[in-house]
């Protein structure tokens, strides 16, 4: 099972970008997906998570207040690959993203429920 995370880049306050994982050696839609971000010097927190698609192949979101109404995660069942849509970019949302998935129907915010983790990639919020 991998993971790999495309998307981060530098860009200004207000600016937008999509962060995607793609998932390979398994099939990503039975697997509960979150992404994470991690500040230097500061713990992994979670972001975003969506359910097992199952059979409907959607699944359900759950965010963490302060990307609420900012952040989309989604998942392309064809590419294979989730993704997280992230709008009105801040300074504090400055961080190394992570996706993760888990085999379990629910998922979770929480960093231990996941077992397979990607390498990361560093989005920068900046004037």
């Amino acid at each position: 099972l991998q993971l790999a995370e495309a998307g981060g880049g530098l860009v200004q306050p207000g600016e937008s970008l999509r962060l995607s994982c793609a998932a390979s050696g398994f099939t990503a839609r039975y697997y509960a997906v979150g992404w994470f971000r991690q500040a230097p010097g500061k713990e992994r927190e979670g972001i975003a998570c969506l359910t097992s698609g199952g059979t409907s192949g959607v699944g359900t979101a759950t965010y963490e207040d302060s990307v609420k109404g900012r952040f989309t995660i989604s998942r392309d069942n064809v590419k294979n690959t989730m993704y997280l849509q992230m709008d009105n970019l801040k300074p504090e949302d400055t961080a190394s993203y992570y996706c993760a998935v888990d085999p379990k129907y629910y998922c979770s915010l929480a960093p231990d429920r996941y077992e397979t983790w990607g390498q990361g990639t560093q989005v920068t919020v900046s004037s």
